[in-house]
Formats: structure tokens, sequence, C-alpha cells
């Protein structure tokens, strides 16, 4: 009889250095929403890899940031609490040859925690060979990591390395989810985020980062589509004006983007209606973050 094992690994790293992608990839969905904007993940989203006799619970966390809102230390606190109590970490990092504020940060944890570690080099189709070498030289004097795997996040390059080398981290133990579950998220929660992945794609500078999606409808008729309304509360009537755009444009777009993702997720047709309110300085009023589905676990 083949044992089982199962466990937990956190990933994470600065905003905006592909934690999300590598996730999606680990896990062969799409699970974790992409942008090339930071703090573009807010909760911590658990993605199920299960690979043979192997369960990989992989905890992709937001950007360890400066935070400057309410919601900015909810998203700090979420990767603070993401690195205890896991069987590894996987810090995900940039070919650079320089160990900044917030790497710093988190080899500091690591090391009080006395996790195993897994250093993963990420984006190495943007380097030279010797480029990469300086990096594992700067990062393997810092902190004594389990392994160090280059990879790129994008193009899959490296992924099968990296689940070979975190494997050896996981216990032998019954599987902590169901064999056919990809995510602990709720689908609404993913529908919610799908809408907010294409806010942050479309819209420029602030506007996106003070938006938040709320699902009010999510009902299946009988041929099985889904009908969902989505309310995306912004922070400023001026946002709200941009958010709609030109005769409804913008959030025609928006809403567009979105409904063809949530049919390839969901599998089944989606008919999608959205509205815009405005609720002031939302970031900082606590009883709001909650309400949109961001809360200490």
């Amino acid at each position: 009889m083949e044992v089982k094992k199962s466990g937990m690994i956190t990933i994470c790293g600065r905003p905006n250095v592909g934690k999300s992608t590598l996730t999606n990839a680990l896990v062969g969905e799409k699970i974790a929403i992409v942008t090339n904007k930071p703090q573009t993940t807010r909760n911590r989203i658990c993605a199920i890899l299960n690979r043979g006799e192997c369960q990989f619970v992989f905890l992709d966390t937001p950007g360890l940031h400066k935070a400057r809102t309410r919601l900015g230390d909810y998203m700090v606190k979420v990767v603070q609490e993401s690195v205890a109590d896991v069987d590894a970490v996987v810090l995900l990092v940039e070919p650079i040859a320089n160990i900044g504020a917030p790497e710093a940060e988190l080899i500091a944890r690591i090391k009080a925690l006395k996790v195993p570690a897994v250093l993963c080099i990420n984006k190495i189709d943007t380097v030279r060979k010797d480029e990469l070498l300086s990096v594992m030289q700067v990062y393997g004097q810092a902190h004594e990591f389990a392994a160090i795997v280059p990879i790129s996040a994008r193009a899959g390059e490296g992924v099968e390395e990296l689940l070979g080398v975190l494997a050896q981290f996981l216990p032998e133990g019954p599987q902590l989810f169901p064999e056919d579950m990809i995510t602990d998220q709720p689908e609404r929660q993913i529908c919610a985020e799908i809408v907010r992945e294409k806010l942050l794609l479309c819209l420029d500078k602030e506007i996106p980062h003070g938006t938040a999606v709320e699902i009010t409808r999510f009902s299946e008729r009988e041929n099985g589509m889904l009908d969902l309304d989505a309310t995306i509360y912004c922070e400023k009537e001026s946002h709200k004006g941009i958010i709609i755009g030109r005769g409804g444009a913008m959030l025609k777009k928006i809403s567009t983007l979105a409904r063809e993702d949530m049919e390839r997720f969901m599998g089944t047709k989606v008919y999608l209606q959205t509205w815009v309110k405005v609720k002031e300085n939302w970031r900082d009023n606590l009883n709001l973050i909650h309400n949109f589905g961001y809360r200490d676990e």
C-alpha cells in the first residue's frame, strides 16, 4: 500500500514577484488572480494539487509591503501568519543579486520559526546564467536554504523540479482535502476576485486598489446557467465615473472580460450584471473590510 503524504506550503515574497502566477502554474488551474500591479492578492489563497501519493496545499500570500491602510495592515498580517504552522516555505525572489527589505524580513521570520525554506528564483528567462549564480551566492550567504530552484513561473520552466523538491517536506498522513478539490475558496469569492482582476487590468493608477467586489446574487437556472450580480465599490464619486466610462463602455469591457473568465472557471454560461457604488474610505473601515471577505481566519 502506498504511503500518503500531505502538507501545507506557503509561497511568499515581495509584491509582484510572481506568487500568483507560480500558484496557478503549480496547480495547472487559474486559482489566483494575476496582474502586473502590486498588491493584487489580498487574501491568503489555498490551492490544492494531488500528485500520486502526495497532496500539496499551497498558500499564496499577498506581497509583503508597507501598510498604509487598515486593509494594508490586514494583508501584512496574513503574510506573517502564513509563514507559521506550515511544513515548508517557498521564498520567491527576482533574479537580483541584492536582498531587499521585504526579503530580509521574510528570511528573519523563516529563521525565527525554524521552518524549512526553499529559495525560488523567478523570471530566470530575463537574466544571463552568470547573473543567476551571483543571486544564488548572495541568498546562500543570508540563509541556509534547503534548496535553491531557478524557475520561470510564466513559462512553467522549473515547476516540476520545484514540486520534486517540495515533496520531501510533506509529512506522512491522510489528505487534508478531498481528491477533487483545487481550492478552498468559495466559488462566490473566486468570481468576485475575477471581477477585481479585470478592474486592475483595465484601470489606471490608484483607482483599482480602492475597489472591492461583492457578489450579491449567485443562483443557478434549471439549464445550468448561472445568474450573478456583482457590486463594485470604489472610494470616490469621480472614480465611479471612470469605472463606468463614457456611455458605460469601461464597465461593459470589465464585465465582458470577467464573464468570459467566469465561464471558463465554472464550465457553464454566466449571465453577469454589474453595478458601481461609492463607499468612501472603505479600506480603513474594519466592518467593510470584513464584509468584502477579508477576514482573520
